[in-house]
């Protein structure tokens, strides 16, 4: 049987269009907005509940559009949707989801605020275990994401905090590597950075380290220059790097899926299962998804899993570009709808 993805459900991000307006509404409503019976807090208790029911094994939330101009809403934001995902998930614990620092704190304090034992089991947790193989994950709070610039910032609170976190594979400076991106050398680089100071100086344990090598939009994952592999093919060969490095035994690889299928015509679940199916060959066993397309259990299309395989393979050379974009064409024309 195959080892189950783990999922971290994406539903509640406020630059999903319904989703956010939805969140701007609650948060309009003023005090008690968050504690109070009203049609956007019921909505936001059936994301929550739907994606329980779902088997996610996190429960997103990125608030960060509200944060823009104003970053202390986003902070304060982060603290109720923190509080109404412990209140309804059934022990589902969150990701705490930002680019902003002191969101990611606030957020992980929120958690641990309480004097609830959050690791009982509840009628919905016992009913959604018994349903659906468990992933082996740990039942903590999930933080995305750190990075090498910023590791300092998060990993430290290990020593108040138990959590496990999504290391994004970023540098502060302009990527390195051809083509404006790092190598798949230098992306693994900068794992190593973060696994040698996660585990070495903050205890850390390798399975509480998820590696997040980026996704970028298949539509566009054209190289610039004569030899410079895509963007997916390194993506992929990162993961297969990770995963082959006994040193970093039991840490997870993680992508956010559907940003692969951003400006493409249709099929946009189809090509994510692929995806997902393709990247899990090279050692995929996470990812950040709508989870009630259960990717990573259902089988994709033979045609879009070709399809994926030419991306994941296109490492520069002439054929295997001209391989990805015949590909990519032919799926382009019979996926665009007829115009009326």
């Amino acid at each position: 049987m195959k080892k189950p993805l783990i999922t971290i459900g994406e539903s509640i991000h406020a630059s999903i269009q319904k989703t956010g307006e939805i969140m701007k509404q609650l948060a309009e409503i003023g005090h008690g907005a968050y504690s109070m019976p009203s049609e956007p807090l019921k909505y936001i208790k059936s994301l929550i509940k739907s994606q329980v029911n779902e088997g996610a094994d996190y429960i997103a939330v990125n608030l960060d559009a509200f944060g823009e101009d104003d970053p202390q809403i986003a902070i304060d934001m982060m603290q109720e949707y923190v509080k109404l995902i412990r209140k309804w998930s059934g022990g589902v614990p969150v990701c705490i989801d930002s680019s902003d620092d002191d969101v990611l704190i606030a957020g992980l304090k929120e958690w641990y605020n309480t004097s609830r034992d959050r690791g009982q089991k509840t009628e919905d947790r016992r009913q959604r275990t018994e349903d659906r193989p468990r992933s082996s994950v740990i039942h903590s709070p999930l933080i995305n994401s750190v990075k090498v610039y910023t590791m300092e910032n998060i990993l430290p609170l290990k020593k108040d905090f138990n959590f496990a976190f999504i290391a994004l594979l970023v540098g502060e400076d302009k990527p390195m590597g051809p083509s404006g991106s790092y190598s798949v050398d230098e992306l693994y680089s900068l794992a190593e950075q973060i696994f040698d100071v996660a585990v070495g100086k903050c205890n850390f344990k390798p399975q509480e380290i998820f590696f997040d090598s980026t996704v970028f939009p298949l539509a566009i994952d054209m190289p610039m220059e004569p030899g410079v592999p895509g963007y997916t093919y390194r993506t992929f060969e990162t993961i297969k790097k990770i995963k082959n490095n006994s040193k970093m035994e039991g840490a997870h690889c993680v992508l956010g899926v559907s940003n692969c299928v951003r400006d493409l015509p249709g099929r946009k679940i189809g090509v994510c299962r692929a995806f997902v199916a393709k990247a899990m060959e090279y050692g995929l066993d996470a990812a950040i998804v709508n989870v009630a397309h259960h990717y990573g259990s259902v089988e994709p299309a033979p045609e879009l899993l070709e399809l994926i395989d030419a991306y994941a393979k296109m490492d520069g050379s002439t054929e295997r570009v001209n391989s990805a974009m015949q590909l990519m064409t032919k799926f382009c024309q019979e996926s665009r709808k007829p115009a009326k």
